[in-house]
């Protein structure tokens, strides 16, 4: 058995390019609690974008709501902008099976009806279990399910990557 290595930096720098290619000049990104939030907030800084990058937190509106609660650190939704008539670049992590962006898309309407929402995200690892697919993924892996693909952040913003048994 091979051991996967992602190299999380080297897949950031893909993910900002295409992210720019994706970008129209009112294009607002928004980035889900808390990979994709910390992806969205650095690509707002690294390509120059006007004011903070929206974040959204997908707790409330989970599936699995009754069985994991408001789990610690979750995060809140930060629109710094509005949502209506909005073009809107998601932002996440890992795309695994699709329930995490179904749950950040109630929760984006609760807020407004945006006029497009598109997806970016570092690591599609497949294994959908709902309609969604990215417009742009900075990698493509395979994990057995019972593998669980973690971003992590220090305190340089520097990005790195592990996985564990889930």
């Amino acid at each position: 058995m091979s051991t996967l290595t992602l190299d999380a930096e080297a897949l950031y720098t893909e993910l900002r390019a295409g992210v720019d290619t994706l970008l129209r000049p009112d294009t607002m990104l928004v980035g889900i609690w808390s990979g994709g939030a910390w992806l969205a907030e650095r690509l707002q800084a690294d390509l120059q974008r006007k004011g903070p990058a929206g974040v959204l937190s997908s707790t409330l509106h989970r599936d699995d709501f009754g069985e994991r609660g408001l789990a610690s650190g979750s995060g809140t939704t930060q629109l710094p902008f509005a949502i209506d008539g909005a073009h809107i670049l998601l932002v996440d992590d890992v795309l695994y099976t699709g329930r995490t962006i179904r749950a950040a898309l109630n929760e984006l309407f609760d807020f407004g009806r945006p006029a497009s929402v598109a997806l970016a995200v570092l690591v599609d690892r497949g294994g959908r279990e709902l309609p969604v697919q990215p417009a742009f993924a900075a990698a493509k892996v395979s994990l057995p399910a019972s593998q669980r693909l973690s971003l992590a952040r220090d305190r340089d913003g520097r990005f790195t990557f592990s996985i564990a048994e889930a």
